[in-house]
């Protein structure tokens, strides 16, 4: 609040400034809240950073996670809480055992001993932030003449030639530790540091202009060596000059113009710092630079930044109890924070000189730290919630789904990426078609590798590189294959052959081919080159290549023309399910059965009451069993999990009357998702049958979430049946990337902003490495008639956009 402090509701644990508390005691009626201030005392000697002034107030920053971190070890506090109650706003000084209940004062202690939520952190949904080595300020390095080699190293003990560690006081190459597999090496950089003392090692394979992987063997962990780039300098690295290569190894004799990672972050050139609104750099919270990139794109659309930003107020005013938990307070909140210009302030000229005397010359950067909006927006997803590298593609969907699923006000931001699809099927045998509708968001260009105008120097530098590679000598340049952007259109709308076509005009299987037109434009078109693909031995690989993006766009020409006079439909005949004899099919058909009828079920209060007895309402217990078919208190336990945030979570269970059943017996499994996630009770059912979750999301998925296709899935491809979940989800993605997004029903159909086909370019996302889990992923921005470039905290005017190699683009409608 105006004093600097945080008052936190006793019931229900929520914390807000005095003006929004008595805000929410009106609308409540809640009267007991904590009021927590907090002082910075001093600094502590040695920390970061200039002095503070003593008894200076430390305002708790609720509505935006900024860049500086009050809970650091670098300040001493002194902290003050009081007890608040309301209407008369009377004050209760802590601790105070003799005036409040026994219950009161253990909720205080309980609430003053809790961990904030930026502290209390799972350990698998955040990288561990590393400490600077103790040794790194003083580390004494052998003047001994070492110079290391760009490439071709090996284990000066042994013949090992990978997992090799530099050691940075001597400049040895050793191998590291034997892991249990039989990967790793033989240990020879620990028995060196036994020998020697010598702590701190570095990583071949692991240097890139922005750091490299340090291990501390005295400390036993890895750390973080300030002096890097001395240090390596020291045996002849130059880190600005070090680039990744497929096998692990770097090499520094490529041109800087040539690394894709220095020509996207556009290094080697000064760029000039860019502040004040829509030019605030966000923190990397650990392999977070894919979430970074894309809601700078996103809040740099007019529709999302009135959607949020402008109706910010109101949506803070009418945010729930735990505003932490609601998506449109933290869109609100994050876009604010980029937009604001307050998270985006040149430094003070007293800073410059304080830099210049120092010799200090990295620009401050500010910005701010998502940590509450990437904790929320990665609730429950499986990868988005790890601190693993993510493809940005799959996050710019998982967010669009949110935004459709947390409608703001009366205007969907979201539909301006949204447009349909007509794909038109043809039998090759009765020459009849099927014409269908599918909305989309993300345009998908194939690369068409075959159209490259460089194939002579592709081929010589193939040659090249193998005959560098068999000598151990390093690598030619670099030669990326350049593709016309021409070619990757035509590919996008060439016919594809339909994989076990089924012909309802010949009852049989038959050849089959399918083409994709846009059967509405977008008033924002995003473009996806893909890039990403498998090699021969199914292990996915990044397509090096560089495509002629053009800043202005006419897809006119891919409009759909629906039914032509001649064509002649296929019939709308359903191809028959054949099921293998099974010991399972007795029970499989018996809920087919059930489910095609669902009449009057028996629900099962046995399980209605193991339920009721965890603390759920009783209806919404009903609901669970009954929905999940009597299959027992596990699964239903599943679907209350999956439906418990529904706004008609605990109403009453209405049954279908018998003629309804038959027509709705899918929608009553439950609504199906728009990121099309089957619903919890469809998996429930075929994990029931003794098939793995996976197999059953995977099937689920490929079959629209049609049960019974869904089994026939399953056995028709017995082979995945033993296959673990990375291998579906990889096979998902290659067979489908937009699996997730689902047509929208309904009596007026899915909205849409039809318009011209005609788009200018104004922002493109590019990908540094050799696959989406790794790397790193950098924004591209048109403001005010210039390109700035936004890499996590550094926002700076750009020189040379790399719209060449970029992954995803943004384009937005030319007004006719």
């Amino acid at each position: 609040d105006s004093e600097g402090g945080l008052y936190v509701c006793m019931n229900t644990f929520l914390g807000f400034g005095r003006e929004h508390i008595e805000r929410h005691y009106r609308k409540t009626g809640q009267c007991v809240y904590l009021h927590l201030k907090r002082r910075v005392i001093e600094k502590v000697p040695g920390a970061s950073g200039g002095a503070l002034p003593k008894r200076r107030n430390a305002k708790l920053f609720l509505d935006l996670e900024i860049n500086s971190d009050l809970n650091s070890d670098d300040f001493e506090y002194e902290d003050e809480a009081k007890l608040i109650i309301f209407p008369d706003h009377y004050e209760i000084s802590l601790p105070n055992i003799e005036e409040l209940p026994a219950l009161v004062t253990i909720a205080c202690d309980a609430l003053l001993s809790a961990k904030s939520p930026y502290r209390k952190q799972h350990p698998d949904s955040w990288e561990e932030e590393l400490q600077a080595s103790k040794h790194a300020k003083t580390l004494v390095q052998l003047d001994n003449g070492v110079r290391i080699p760009p490439s071709g190293w090996k284990c000066s003990k042994c013949d090992l030639r990978e997992n090799l560690w530099l050691n940075l006081t001597d400049g040895s190459v050793l191998c590291g530790k034997w892991f249990f597999d039989g990967s790793g090496g033989n240990g020879h950089a620990m028995e060196h540091y036994k020998e020697t003392g010598y702590p701190l090692a570095v990583k071949l394979g692991t240097i890139t202009p922005d750091g490299a992987d340090v291990y501390s063997f005295d400390e036993e962990e890895p750390v973080l060596d300030p002096h890097i780039a001395k240090h390596l300098a020291h045996f002849g690295i130059d880190m600005l000059q070090m680039q990744v290569t497929e096998n692990g190894l770097r090499d520094n004799d490529i041109k800087p113009r040539v690394s894709e990672w220095e020509v996207i972050q556009e290094a080697g050139v000064k760029l000039k710092p860019m502040y004040g609104p829509g030019y605030t750099g966000m923190k990397n919270l650990g392999n977070s630079c894919y979430l970074n990139a894309v809601m700078q794109a996103i809040f740099s659309i007019p529709e999302f930044q009135r959607a949020y930003v402008g109706n910010l107020p109101r949506i803070f005013d009418y945010s729930p109890l735990d505003p932490t938990q609601d998506f449109n307070t933290q869109m609100a909140k994050l876009g604010h924070g980029l937009l604001s210009g307050q998270y985006s302030k040149p430094p003070m000229k007293s800073e410059l000189i304080e830099q210049v005397m120092k010799e200090e010359h990295k620009p401050q950067h500010n910005g701010i730290s998502p940590r509450m909006f990437k904790a929320f927006i990665s609730k429950g997803h499986p990868e988005f919630s790890s601190n693993r590298q993510q493809d940005a593609q799959e996050f710019f969907l998982h967010l669009i789904n949110l935004v459709e699923r947390n409608p703001v006000g009366s205007e969907n931001p979201s539909d301006v990426f949204r447009f349909l699809v007509e794909e038109r099927t043809q039998c090759c045998q009765s020459r009849k078609v099927r014409y269908t509708e599918r909305v989309d968001y993300i345009m998908q260009l194939p690369v068409a590798m075959e159209a490259a105008t460089n194939k002579d120097e592709l081929i010589a530098y193939e040659l090249k590189r193998r005959e560098a590679e068999a000598a151990r000598r390093p690598p030619p340049e670099l030669v990326r294959a350049k593709i016309p952007f021409s070619a990757c259109l035509q590919a996008f709308s060439e016919p594809s052959n339909v994989e076990d076509f089924w012909s309802s005009a010949l009852q049989a299987k038959s050849a089959g081919v399918k083409t994709s037109r846009f059967a509405s434009f977008p008033e924002y078109l995003v473009v996806q080159i893909k890039k990403f693909t498998f090699g021969l031995d199914w292990i996915p690989k990044k397509l090096d290549v560089s495509v002629d993006m053009p800043d202005f766009l006419d897809i006119s020409h891919l409009r759909a023309r629906g039914l032509q006079p001649g064509e002649e439909e296929l019939p709308d005949i359903a191809p028959p399910i054949v099921i293998p004899d099974d010991p399972k099919v007795d029970e499989i058909r018996l809920l087919y059965f059930r489910r095609s009828f669902l009449v009057a079920l028996d629900i099962d209060e046995s399980s209605v009451m193991q339920l009721a007895e965890m603390g759920f309402p009783l209806e919404a217990c009903r609901k669970a069993v009954y929905y999940t078919g009597n299959l027992g208190a596990e699964v239903a336990f599943n679907w209350i999990i999956a439906h418990m945030e529904e706004p008609d979570f605990a109403e009453p269970l209405v049954m279908p009357a018998f003629g309804e059943v038959a027509s709705s017996g899918a929608a009553a499994l439950g609504a199906v998702g728009l990121d099309n996630q089957p619903p919890e009770e469809m998996v429930a059912i075929i994990i029931s049958m003794g098939f793995q979750r996976n197999l059953a999301i995977q099937a689920l998925k490929a079959t629209n979430n049609n049960l019974e296709r869904a089994l026939e899935w399953i056995f028709c491809h017995p082979d995945l049946e033993e296959e673990n979940e990375p291998a579906l989800d990889t096979m998902d993605m290659e067979n489908n990337v937009n699996a997730n997004i689902l047509a929208e029903t309904g009596s007026e159909g899915p909205r849409i902003k039809d318009g011209p086909g005609r788009y200018e370019l104004f922002g493109f996302i590019s990908h540094m490495g050799t696959s989406t889990m790794s790397g790193h992923y950098v924004c591209h921005l048109k403001k005010e008639g210039r390109w700035v470039i936004y890499n996590d905290l550094r926002v700076c005017a750009s020189e040379r956009p790399p719209k060449d190699l970029g992954y995803i683009y943004f384009y937005h409608r030319i007004p006719s």
